[in-house]
């Protein structure tokens, strides 16, 4: 369990709450299907100039995060300009649409899960004991994490780095301890994957860019992660 009860200075958790709201939703939500969460982010990726954002970007070299934050702004100035055209066409989904789904939804096996269970239980299901453990430490700090469209696992990627924004900006005395014990323990490991598994340059750029965003914030939080055995 996190020790680390040294106040950490604003401009740091606003870096935190940064990365979480930014990059958790391009997780969580398709595209295409759910635009109504996600569409005027990747409006503003597609509008951005990759250097200057990543000149901003917290945590991560400004060589490595403008290499990620190029991928991500190039592919998302193409989904635009097809979803321009055809933005109510669900059958003819875009690429970085079908990529998404099969990365994270489905039917077939994903691609790559975004459950943490899925990495360290040795059954690979979800909410296995990582989840189970995760929600034991969301009841005991009184935080409630918001469902839609029914029960979902709370370690989904997407949910926790969103939930990383909402502690760093309403309870950042149990910052260190989330990330040290729920998040960073298998987070990096799955991104890793993730860019092995994906033929997008827009999730690969995603992938580097949370991975060395959460590396970054885990060194300027001086927190020592254990490693879980992973099963996948």
């Amino acid at each position: 369990m996190a020790k680390h009860m040294t106040r950490i200075p604003d401009e740091t958790l606003e870096g935190v709450a940064l990365v979480g709201m930014t990059l958790g939703p391009l997780f969580r939500h398709d595209p295409v299907l759910e635009r109504e969460h996600v569409g005027t982010l990747y409006e503003t990726l597609a509008k951005a100039d990759a250097q200057a954002l990543s000149e901003e970007w917290p945590f991560v070299d400004d060589g490595k995060a403008c290499d990620a934050l190029a991928k991500l702004v190039d592919e998302a100035m193409r989904f635009e300009d097809v979803m321009a055209v055809d933005n109510e066409s669900l059958a003819a989904a875009p690429k970085l649409a079908l990529e998404y789904r099969r990365l994270f939804v489905g039917p077939a096996k994903k691609a790559a899960a975004p459950w943490g269970s899925v990495y360290t239980d040795k059954d690979q299901v979800v909410f296995g004991m990582s989840t189970l453990s995760l929600r034991d430490w969301l009841r005991a700090n009184g935080i409630e994490v918001r469902q839609e469209g029914g029960e979902e696992p709370e370690d989904h990627i997407g949910t926790m780095l969103e939930l990383m924004a909402w502690i760093a900006g309403n309870r950042p005395e149990v910052l260190a301890e989330y990330l040290q014990d729920h998040l960073l323990t298998w987070a990096p490991h799955f991104l890793t994957l993730m860019q092995s598994a994906t033929t997008s340059d827009f999730f690969d750029g995603l992938a580097a860019l949370t991975r060395e965003s959460l590396l970054g914030i885990q060194d300027a939080l001086g927190l020592e992660v254990e490693e879980p055995r992973f099963y996948r």
